[in-house]
């Protein structure tokens, strides 16, 4: 397989399985912009104007770009849910053993963001259940943007 090959088998699995994952955290979390890098594919999706229709495709372009032109699905979001917010602008990393389903209790560290060279603790603002995991360990993260997800506890 030739270098071409390999470049548009990354174009397409990008098309098929990340974009899609980002336009809904997008959408779900209220971000203007996701980028993701892995190895050479860099991926960016950015939220366009919520009150125009989406774009038709044109019929020349290929399915995988289709896709990544339709309009992301909307986004259901749990109204228990509490999103836990950056400090800073960095690098989060989740704290050792930190998954969806663990009980938290206020003050207790879910991560942090390492911003040159200073971590900045996330801890769970409420007693709590951790519900989703918003931020991959390692992705850049913008101050005030939803790293984890928490049910209160009842």
């Amino acid at each position: 397989m030739s270098d071409h090959d390999d470049d548009l088998a990354q174009v397409e699995r990008a098309a098929r399985e990340i974009v899609p994952r980002l336009t809904e955290r997008l959408s779900r979390h209220h971000l203007g912009e996701l980028e993701v890098r892995q190895g050479s594919l860099r991926v960016r999706v950015a939220a366009g104007d919520h009150a125009a229709p989406a774009p038709a495709a044109r019929e020349t372009e290929t399915p995988a770009v289709r896709r990544q032109t339709a309009a992301a699905p909307p986004a259901t979001t749990t109204t228990s849910s509490h999103g836990v917010t950056s400090p800073a602008v960095g690098y989060f990393g989740f704290a050792d053993g930190l998954g969806p389903g663990l009980a938290v209790e206020k003050g207790d560290a879910l991560g942090h963001v390492e911003m040159l060279g200073v971590r900045h603790d996330v801890r769970a603002p409420r007693k709590g259940t951790v519900s989703h995991l918003v931020a991959e360990s390692g992705e850049p993260v913008e101050y005030g943007q939803v790293v984890v997800e928490l049910e209160p506890a009842e």
